[in-house]
């Protein structure tokens, strides 16, 4: 293993980003071939949890699951698992049935919009993940009441990157870092002679600016942040990071980031400090007890503080 080892990149597009992957340790047709095989494992989870596609499995639970126990894939259900474990340990302020809540501001699809009261109220009663029962037993999904409808946007990529990260693995490559867009990434191993691959959280405030560099070695990190899909209504701007609790556009944190183990995780944790900031810190230590993460916060005159913990 040496610093010279040729590193073989690919990329495609899917979830409405690029996903990026190197990687490096075998004979370059090899190499291919194991990139493109994670990248197919990425399109074809994209058709399983798009939102948008009339022939994926998340369409099909949002159209049949509240008038029956839909039957779903063995490792979706899963999913489904891990985002409701996510959710309770959030507070609620992940929550993958926030879908009413994103169409009642006009998030999906292009523009946005501001709702009245009663429309954020009535998005609300069909938002929680208490509306979503779980039977493990014949891995069959229930909504509780009409209009609830799940979105896997804020867990999906990390979901996509994790399972592509553990084809790589199969693959026994040297090391490998795949990506996608600006929000996740997961390293496989280690860069070519050994050291981890660093990846730099950019400043919210400053496009040039970074809040430093993660040394990933087998691990994840994910970004959240307020920047990027918003909306300006007069005077005021209204992104498109939802609390769930409330109905309304996060104000608080600008940024936030969390690194563990896991991709899928890591994805929805990242969402969670940015809607909770640093006093969600506490309960992501018991969760994740090797996750690090830091939040932006802003501060007087323009300034902002940035509160980490562990990174």
């Amino acid at each position: 293993m040496t610093e010279s080892e040729p590193i073989v990149r690919l990329a495609c597009r899917a979830m409405n980003t690029r996903f990026e992957v190197a990687l490096w340790g075998r004979g370059e047709v090899y190499l291919t071939s194991a990139a493109e095989e994670a990248l197919r494992e990425v399109k074809t989870l994209e058709q399983q949890l798009s939102f948008f596609r009339s022939d994926s499995d998340v369409r099909e639970l949002n159209a049949h699951a509240a008038q029956r126990p839909v039957t779903v894939e063995p490792r979706l259900f899963r999913l489904l698992e891990r985002a409701k474990e996510l959710s309770k340990a959030a507070g609620g302020a992940f929550d993958i049935t926030v879908a009413p809540l994103l169409r009642a501001w006009g998030f999906v699809g292009e523009g946005g919009r501001v709702p009245s009261d009663e429309e954020v109220q009535a998005a609300r009663e069909v938002t929680g993940m208490h509306l979503v029962e779980l039977d493990p037993d014949d891995f069959t999904v229930r909504f509780l009441r009409e209009g609830v409808m799940i979105d896997l946007g804020a867990i999906g990529k990390g979901y996509a990157i994790e399972r592509a990260a553990e084809l790589l693995r199969d693959c026994e490559v040297g090391g490998a870092l795949i990506h996608g867009g600006t929000s996740t990434v997961q390293a496989v191993g280690p860069q070519p002679g050994g050291s981890p691959w660093n990846v730099a959280i950019q400043d919210p405030t400053e496009p040039e600016g970074s809040l430093g560099v993660v040394a990933l070695l087998d691990n994840a990190l994910s970004v959240s942040a307020l920047h990027g899909k918003f909306f300006t209504d007069g005077d005021a701007s209204y992104g498109h990071v939802l609390d769930p609790r409330s109905g309304r556009p996060v104000r608080g944190a600008l940024l936030a980031a969390v690194v563990c183990d896991s991709a899928t995780d890591s994805d929805a944790l990242s969402t969670a400090l940015l809607t909770l900031g640093d006093s969600f810190f506490p309960e992501l230590a018991r969760v994740r007890p090797e996750a690090a993460g830091l939040v932006v916060l802003p501060g007087e005159g323009g300034e902002v503080e940035v509160v980490r913990h562990r990174l």
